[in-house]
């Protein structure tokens, strides 16, 4: 066997390590999923007549596609708490003494926990349309969107992991992510960025989650996207060089340690 076959036979091995830790640990998968859906029906059904009017169209519509994006944003608490679990409660220096691949040992996880959030997402699409969200999206509009949801899945993930690399202890692990969480607060999740003051408007239109929602919502609802698709893609890319980059030298500098 090659170096790259025995790679790939680790981050199986090490994929399904994470997968049934998931499933005897439901309730850390499940608080990526909780926060998006109480929004999502706080937002509907509380707010959504006023909003909605002011948006001048159903907010609902407005709102799922910010609420995807939340999903992925809120699920990088149960990855860092779990990578810094695994870090400091010894399961890593276990493996460390097998052969296995140290690039396995980041891939795993980040896979495992990339499907634990598009599984979140499918959930909350699901309770947005049994509560009246109503796509206009054709095949290859619905093949985008779902792209771009994973490619923000799979950048926030590579975060989220150098995160809990970072941390000292799954307390804190739980804490680092939360202004990533805030942000979609802060673009058009729940309010297009031109009703903003001027401060807060600038800030929305040039953060990342701006362009990722905006894309991911004309895509869903079938209107026009522009250039907010580069932006969005660009932002991607870069989450996941930003990641990837920092949880591979944290990772090799707690394994020098």
């Amino acid at each position: 066997m090659t170096a790259a076959t025995y790679t790939l036979s680790d981050t199986r091995t090490l994929l399904q390590r994470n997968l049934v830790h998931a499933l005897r640990y439901p309730a850390m998968s499940l608080s990526g999923l909780m926060m998006p859906l109480i929004f999502l029906l706080l937002f509907n059904y509380a707010f959504g007549k006023t909003l909605g009017a002011g948006i001048g169209g159903s907010y609902i519509d407005y709102l799922a596609p910010g609420m995807l994006i939340m999903t992925a944003t809120s699920s990088m608490v149960s990855t860092s708490v779990s990578v810094c679990t695994d870090m400091t409660g010894g399961i890593v220096d276990r493996l460390r003494t097998m052969s296995i691949s140290r690039f396995a040992l980041l891939a795993g996880t980040v896979l495992g926990n990339l499907m634990q959030t598009i599984l979140s997402m499918i959930v909350l699409l699901g309770v947005a349309l049994a509560i009246g969200f109503r796509p206009h999206a054709d095949a290859l509009e619905w093949l985008a969107a779902i792209g771009i949801a994973a490619l923000t899945a799979w950048a926030l993930t590579w975060v989220a992991m150098a995160m809990g690399l970072f941390a000292k202890a799954p307390e804190s692990a739980s804490n680092l992510p939360l202004p990533v969480i805030l942000l979609p607060f802060l673009g058009s999740g729940f309010v297009p960025a031109s009703s903003m003051s001027p401060g807060l408007r600038q800030f929305a239109e040039y953060q990342p989650f701006t362009p990722i929602t905006q894309t991911l919502r004309g895509l869903l609802l079938g209107t026009h996207v522009g250039d907010e698709w580069i932006q969005a893609v660009a932002w991607c890319v870069a989450l996941t060089i930003l990641g990837y980059v920092a949880a591979r030298r944290l990772f090799d500098r707690r394994a020098e340690a």
